[in-house]
């Protein structure tokens, strides 16, 4: 046996130490040709769900993965039918050993769904002796959110290669996900769910570029829209049409002109219809999210500001959740404190300390409303001296305490 395939069976027991005993996702490793090195499961339930990682594409995407020498981050790879797998490499690339994590699905499906699409995808398929195997399996498939499946995926790729990339590196943008709240399938709450999805269309109407926190939370507490139908495919488009749909009114109302926000939406929406792989319908209705919320950002910029200046602005926003210092804006830009904290006043009306306790409100008010985190955990993410600082400066902003204002909201959903 060479050193190379040693490595990687010891690799993969490492590796399957670090996902937590409750998670039923399996680890696999692949050779270069593409042979299976080992897998965290055995059998029937081996032999059936390598056949499916072959017959539903996702076997030639990792192998053109394997071969792409500037692959230095992990890959969601979905199919028609809206399982998933993720595919990473080792860090020693002359080995090019392919390690592979799942099947996952990011929303409920049942094995008659599956059959149906699967005969009316491949009708000419020679072969399927695996469909009602798998079709049996698909109950015990774990549902992660696109969030949670990721920072599995991290964790892999990282200790395989050492690096610490966080899930930006696998969905760009994300940073810092909030905990993840599990997902009970017909027990959601509506209440959590209405909340959070204001909270997810707020940020594209102000046009709010440190938006991850909102999205991920969204993701943990619904993964859709909650049809059922014989596609599962399908039922991830139509969360996509009805999200993006959303999406362009609530940028509309943030001041984009409804004829790009129109074409825009309708573009993508074609684009989710056009897609046969739920990986890439995830990748779309993640880049659209953002395209919505940066094109608002650049259309709500103070057109008065200069480029430095809106520059620190960009900064302060996606840094709300540490303390922030004129003197680390004016080494940003290249500007002496003096001179930044005069210049930021002069464009923005405000000193750089009003600007930024300003911002912090605005988040302390977005996460009040989608969240159920103390005023305490809100004052330490946002970086407050203590609580009685965040209700201090808050009522004095608003004219009323953060538990106030939340009860106000209970009430109007009542």
């Amino acid at each position: 046996m060479s050193t190379a395939i040693t490595q990687a069976e010891q690799n993969l027991v490492l590796l399957k130490s670090l996902i937590p005993s409750g998670e039923s996702f399996h680890i696999w490793g692949y050779s270069n040709e593409g042979q299976i090195i080992g897998s965290s499961c055995q059998g029937v339930i081996r032999e059936t769900l390598h056949h499916a990682f072959q017959a539903l594409g996702a076997y030639d995407k990792m192998i053109e993965y394997a071969a792409g020498a500037e692959n230095d981050a992990p890959r969601i790879l979905g199919s028609s039918i809206g399982i998933q797998w993720a595919v990473t490499l080792e860090k020693e690339r002359k080995n090019n050993v392919v390690f592979v994590l799942g099947p996952v699905v990011n929303m409920p499906i049942d094995g008659k769904s599956v059959r149906s699409a699967l005969i009316g995808s491949y009708p000419s398929m020679q072969d399927t002796s695996w469909i009602e195997p798998l079709c049996a399996l698909i109950p015990a498939l774990p549902v992660m959110s696109y969030a949670v499946f990721g920072r599995y995926v991290m964790l892999v790729h990282n200790v395989l290669t050492g690096q610490q990339l966080g899930v930006e590196a696998l969905r760009a943008g994300e940073k810092k996900p909030e905990k993840e709240r599990p997902l009970e399938i017909n027990q959601r709450n509506r209440i959590d769910v209405y909340q959070s999805e204001q909270a997810l269309l707020d940020v594209v109407r102000r046009g709010d570029i440190n938006y991850h926190q909102v999205l991920n939370r969204s993701s943990s507490l619904s993964p859709g829209v909650p049809v059922q139908g014989r596609d599962p495919l399908r039922q991830m488009k139509t969360s996509i049409v009805v999200f993006t749909t959303l999406v362009t009114r609530a940028a509309m109302e943030g001041g984009l002109s409804p004829e790009i926000a129109y074409p825009l939406g309708d573009s993508y929406i074609q684009t989710a219809e056009d897609c046969r792989d739920s990986g890439e319908l995830n990748s779309l209705a993640h880049a659209m999210y953002h395209d919505f919320i940066y094109r608002v950002h650049q259309l709500r910029a103070n057109p008065h500001c200069s480029h430095a200046i809106q520059k620190c602005c960009d900064y302060i926003e996606l840094s709300l959740d540490r303390k922030i210092r004129a003197k680390d804006l004016a080494v940003l830009v290249g500007y002496t404190e003096y001179y930044l904290t005069e210049k930021f006043k002069n464009e923005t009306g405000l000193s750089v300390s009003d600007y930024v306790r300003n911002a912090k409100i605005k988040r302390a008010k977005m996460l009040l409303q989608s969240t159920d985190l103390s005023v305490s955990e809100i004052a330490d993410r946002l970086a407050f001296n203590s609580a009685n600082y965040l209700i201090r400066v808050f009522k004095e902003l608003e004219g009323c305490t953060p538990a106030a204002l939340r009860e106000k909201l209970k009430a109007e959903l009542h």
